[in-house]
């Protein structure tokens, strides 16, 4: 299509960082970010979908400057209030307490100034669009039934059933 350049031009935010850039640690961390979120169970977990790299292409292309600053922000004050609060690294310290640290940090920006503390959300709202739209969420933690297929308007569902793929 003719000018489909200057079409997708205006998909883009108008105010970005420049040469924002995530070096591997803070992929790794973002994975561990991730992980804690949604860690392995029966199926793998955030980690093994590459949700790190995910958040990265996420937050480069898509979000706009005042939303990168707030999540390169709020991740950098994470892994220091995490180390000056409990002495070791976010990535080497257990599951529990990452994930009670990740709790209290979603209790308290639900009880105080959103824009303090929306790193919050941006990281639960990447890590379960990635999660669940990479091919080990869609394949694995949902019901995945491979389109076009068999077309059955009647089937039986129980509550253990797993939700369907999209």
């Amino acid at each position: 299509m003719i000018g489909a350049t200057a079409i997708m031009t205006g998909c883009t935010p108008e105010s970005q960082i420049k040469g924002l850039e995530f070096d591997p640690d803070d992929i790794a961390f973002l994975d561990e970010l991730g992980d804690t979120i949604i860690p392995e169970t029966d199926t793998p977990g955030a980690k093994a979908a590459g949700i790190g790299a995910f958040m990265v292409m996420m937050v480069k292309d898509t979000y706009d400057g005042d939303s990168q600053k707030s999540f390169v922000g709020g991740v950098n004050k994470i892994r220091k209030d995490f180390k000056s609060e409990k002495g070791k690294d976010f990535v080497g310290a257990p599951a529990e307490e990452r994930l009670a640290y990740l709790n209290g940090m979603y209790d308290t920006y639900k009880s105080s100034d959103k824009k303090d503390n929306q790193v919050i959300n941006m990281l639960r709202d990447l890590t379960v669009l990635g999660y669940f739209s990479s091919e080990i969420g869609a394949t694995q933690a949902l019901n995945y039934i491979e389109v076009p297929g068999r077309f059955d308007p009647c089937i039986p569902w129980s509550d253990s059933n797993k939700e369907y793929a999209v």
